[in-house]
C-alpha cells in the first residue's frame, strides 16, 4: 500500500489529522484538501514541512504563526 498519515507538528509534537491518506490537493485557499483511501475528506490550511516516504508520514506546520498573547 502506498498512502500515508498525515499529522501537524504542533509544540514540537505531531498530532495525527487523518489516517490512510491516498489524494493531497493544494487549494487555492492556501491549504490542501486530503483524501483517504476510504473516502474521508479533510481541509487543512497548513503546510508541508516534509514528507518521510518510507514512513508513510505527511508531517504539516501550520501556515500561519500565532503572535504572542493569542
Amino acid at each position: 500500500m502506498c498512502e500515508a498519515n498525515a499529522y501537524l507538528l504542533r509544540d514540537g509534537s505531531e498530532e495525527l489529522i487523518m489516517e490512510s491518506v491516498d489524494l493531497l490537493e493544494p487549494e487555492e485557499t492556501g491549504g490542501y484538501r486530503l483524501i483517504s483511501i476510504f473516502g474521508d475528506q479533510k481541509t487543512i490550511k497548513a503546510r508541508i514541512k516534509r514528507m518521510i516516504l518510507v514512513d508513510h508520514k505527511i508531517i504539516f506546520e501550520p501556515s500561519e504563526s500565532k503572535k504572542e498573547g493569542e
